[in-house]
């Protein structure tokens, strides 16, 4: 092993300066959260930021380059999470030391460069030093790496150079493109004792602790089509990928990647914040040793910008933050939150290489406590919930298993572990099958991803005050966080509240909550099972106070108006047009309504006309509402009560009447239909087959268009000096036409005479006639310019053109007569030459030929 005590900064350093003197660049590590790559999230291989140079996308700025890359691995092909911590060699967050030559040197020099760096300036023990080669695959027709395995045989003894197929040693960016075989260099770190009983080649890719890859040398000469064939790319590169912290194990003699000096720091503030002692128990060692791995990981993601969040990116630092708190909660336990209280030990150690660590460690810091916090108060609840279902029925099912991770976010792993501590059986398989049911409805509402409910006080379900109330004094019960669409806003739910919420196709109620000199806006309400939820970009700054609910008076007013006139236009629907009108959808918003109903055909005028009078009627006759709040269903349907379509109904229900209108309601209604002031249909319209669309609006924004409408009919009386604006309308409309025939006349007149000006600047030779020139006509023009000057020349070859803004048109015309004479005569032929030019294609027959384009500057080349 080598002489030297490395320390990791100094083994960094030394590899840039190596990879210095045989002429490459340094480039800067790439951000570790990918941003617009929709196939990664976090780069994960240092070839990652080279991708575009490897499939022919982007020219490499130097043939060869070298860097130090931060790579996460957590999911997908490198999916490591699982086994970090628990084995002493693997990592989510780690830096990966890299060469890489884009058509330049190969097998060769990468080989060379790797033995030269690992053991003549490192100095590592060559002995313990091995090499994978590709042995070749019978199926993809590729040979062994013969090339590869002579080179080492330079270095190494020949039964420290090995063949392994494919798995192991053949690299492939994806199913299609740059692929080639790659050759391992794996290290023996085991006790000389150890090396004496077992040869270490025996142990090579056998997933031994102590015989670990270090150093992957990837040939990159072949292109995998989409048939899964190979073929030789025109220019082969090398990508190697050396993990720093494996080679830092090696060059300072530790028996685990955790023991070397980059971690004992973190290591050594994590026994004073747990009162634990890393190295004297296994249990708390995997602990200790995710911690330290999983904070490395948060930190670098939060000081790029990356928040733990419950989407995307976010999503898998949130899920690696709260797996590293799990750990210290159960295997250390740590009850307060701890991990923060490691950011500075990690500033300090790796803010050297990474300043941004150091520049962030407040922010870091502040985030992590604040997802230790709330992630440690689920914990303890889902704690308390498990110790109520034990005290209930003295076990827990599976389905009680996924309650406790689902609705309290409390890990299952910790559920098995507390039911093993107690000697209760645990139905597993219940469990997985109803989170195999959680993740379908995950995927069916993927924009919206839902945070687990921190409980406030204890209450029963929210009383709705709403019918009778717009304002009630509340105290909130619950919130949760909530990622919608990438915006973070919060679910308050309240013990008492007047906020109707969305449904029966009525929007739901927005308003404020004034608690104290504070106004938290709430901007939605909706309803989630029995729940009334009201959403709010904000928090409550006292959660324990009782505020005042009140409702956004002018919009819910609005919001009646437009929900009573629904209901009246059912009627007049069914009225006008027949029984068989039923409503098969609604929106009722404050600012307008929309109705859909089944109908087969477009509604004429006069009966659109028809139907909007009667609703109007029926607001005039001031009609006064008739609510039942609780009707048994089946007597409600026995009087002829409406349902709205794809809402569910109990035994109970709300019927509202107004006259003949009379229909099954939750929503909120005018006390007289007279209140809704004017209705007016903006549009009719079909919507999909069998069913059609009213979009109307009410009240002050009814009255509002009718004002407007007066005004323009106003104003065009008096700018057409008419009591008739209509037949003046129709008049001028007609006249207009009368004078584009007219206009169109000229047009054709005057291109007629421009054809006959041309006359002169026809040229003849070669057995025929020719004219090239840009002409101020348009299209339409341009050709009957060209086709007149055809029938007077039986041997013309013309090429026309004109432009118009942006717009360019060129035209090939070619005389019958020539083409009979000669079959090689084609206007599209030459047509798709000289189209080039204009930025267009076109099309046409042999004797005429037309294209349209985009370049104008090109038109007076194209017909030179």
């Amino acid at each position: 092993m080598s002489s030297k005590e490395w320390s990791t900064n100094e083994i960094r350093s030394q590899f840039y300066e190596y990879f210095k003197s045989k002429n490459h660049i340094l480039v800067d590590s790439a951000p570790m959260v990918i941003k617009g790559d929709p196939s990664l999230m976090f780069t994960n291989a240092g070839m990652n930021q080279f991708k575009d140079i490897f499939i022919g996308q982007k020219q490499a700025e130097s043939p060869r380059v070298a860097n130090s890359q931060k790579c996460l691995r957590v999911s997908g092909k490198h999916n490591d999470l699982e086994e970090v911590g628990v084995d002493t060699y693997h990592h989510t967050m780690f830096e990966m030391l890299g060469n890489w030559s884009f058509g330049d040197y190969f097998k060769k020099e990468a080989i060379q460069y790797a033995w030269e760096l690992l053991t003549e300036v490192y100095g590592l023990d060559s002995s313990r030093i091995y090499a994978t080669v590709f042995e070749g695959d019978e199926k993809d027709g590729t040979k062994a790496d013969t090339d590869a395995k002579e080179i080492w045989e330079k270095f190494l003894p020949k039964d420290r150079v090995l063949f392994f197929g494919k798995k192991d040693n053949f690299w492939e960016m994806g199913e299609m493109g740059p692929c080639g075989p790659c050759s391992e260099l794996h290290i023996d770190l085991r006790p000389e004792s150890d090396r004496k009983k077992q040869n270490g080649a025996d142990l090579v890719n056998m997933d031994h602790p102590e015989v670990i890859e270090i150093w992957n040398l990837v040939f990159i000469q072949f292109n995998r089509k989409s048939d899964g064939s190979l073929n030789d790319l025109p220019a082969s590169h090398v990508d190697t990928g050396m993990g720093l912290e494996r080679l830092s194990r090696a060059l300072q003699h530790k028996r685990s990647n955790y023991d070397i000096d980059l971690f004992q720091n973190i290591i050594a503030a994590l026994e004073t914040e747990s009162g634990q002692k890393y190295g004297n128990n296994e249990s708390k060692d995997i602990a200790f040793r995710v911690i330290v791995d999983h904070l490395r990981a948060v930190a670098f993601s939060v000081a790029e910008g990356q928040l733990p969040s419950n989407t995307g990116p976010g999503y898998v630092i949130r899920r690696i933050l709260r797996r590293a708190i799990r750990y210290a909660y159960s295997s250390l336990g740590v009850k307060q939150a701890c991990i923060y209280a490691l950011v500075p030990a990690l500033a300090q150690e790796m803010g050297e290489a990474y300043p941004e660590l150091k520049k962030e460690a407040d922010l870091i810091g502040r985030v992590i406590k604040e997802e230790e916090e709330s992630f440690l108060n689920t914990l303890a609840k889902g704690i308390q919930r498990f110790e109520d279902y034990i005290s209930e029925t003295g076990g827990i099912t599976g389905k009680q298993a996924f309650e406790l991770y689902d609705t309290f976010g409390f890990p299952f792993d910790l559920t098995r572990l507390m039911s093993s501590e107690r000697s209760i059986d645990l139905d597993e398989a219940s469990f997985i099958a109803e989170l195999e049911k959680q993740k379908e409805r995950s995927r069916s509402s993927a924009h919206e991803i839902k945070g687990d409910w921190i409980e406030v006080k204890k209450a029963h379900q929210t009383e709705f005050v709403g019918y009778d109330e717009l304002s009630a004094d509340a105290s909130l019960i619950r919130y949760r966080e909530v990622e919608t669409k990438g915006k973070k806003i919060y679910h308050l739910q309240f013990d008492c509240s007047p906020f109707y919420p969305e449904g029966g196709g009525q929007v739901g109620d927005q308003g404020i909550w004034k608690i104290g000199n504070q106004d938290v806006v709430i901007f939605n309400t909706q309803k989630e099972n029995e729940a009334i939820i009201h959403l709010s970009t904000d928090l409550p700054e006292n959660f324990n106070s009782v505020g005042r609910l009140e409702v956004n008076e002018n919009k819910r007013k609005d919001t009646e108006n437009n929900h009573s006139a629904t209901h009246l236009l059912h009627h007049a629907l069914r009225t006008v047009l027949g029984k068989h009108v039923s409503q098969k959808g609604s929106l009722v918003h404050p600012n307008h309504l929309r109705f859909d109903f089944s109908h087969f055909e477009k509604i004429n005028e006069k009966d659109l006309r028809k139907i909007e009078a009667m609703v109007q009627a029926e607001i005039d006759s001031a009609i006064e509402l008739h609510e039942e709040r609780s009707v048994a269903i089946e007597e409600a349907k026995a009087r002829g009560a409406m349902s709205l379509f794809g809402e569910k109904y109990g035994n109970q229900v709300r019927v509202i009447e107004f006259g003949d209108s009379v229909e099954l309601c939750g929503g909120t209604h005018v006390a007289n239909t007279g209140l809704i002031g004017n209705f007016f249909i903006l549009s009719e319209s079909a919507i999909s087959s069998g069913v059609r669309r009213i979009e109307a609006i009410t009240g002050t924004k009814a009255r509002k268009k009718i004002q407007d409408e007066f005004e323009l009919s106003r104003n065009l009386r008096l700018q057409l000096k008419t009591k008739d604006p209509l037949k003046s309308v129709s008049d001028l409309q007609q006249k207009l036409k009368t004078q584009e025939k007219e206009m169109e006349t000229l047009k054709s007149q005057l291109a007629s005479f421009q054809g006959g000006a041309l006359e002169k600047e026809i040229s003849a030779g070669n057995g025929f006639s020719y004219l090239f020139k840009k002409l101020d006509v348009n299209g339409k023009e341009l050709r009957t310019v060209g086709f007149d000057l055809m029938k007077k020349h039986k041997d013309l070859f013309a090429v026309l053109g004109t432009s118009e803004g942006d717009k360019v048109v060129l035209s090939v015309f070619i005389s019958k007569e020539l083409i009979a004479a000669d079959p090689r005569w084609d206007a599209r032929t030459i047509l798709n030459e000289l189209s080039t030019h204009i930025g267009g294609k076109g099309g046409g027959q042999a004797f005429f030929a037309t294209a349209g384009g985009n370049n104008p500057s090109g038109l007076d080349q194209a017909i030179a």
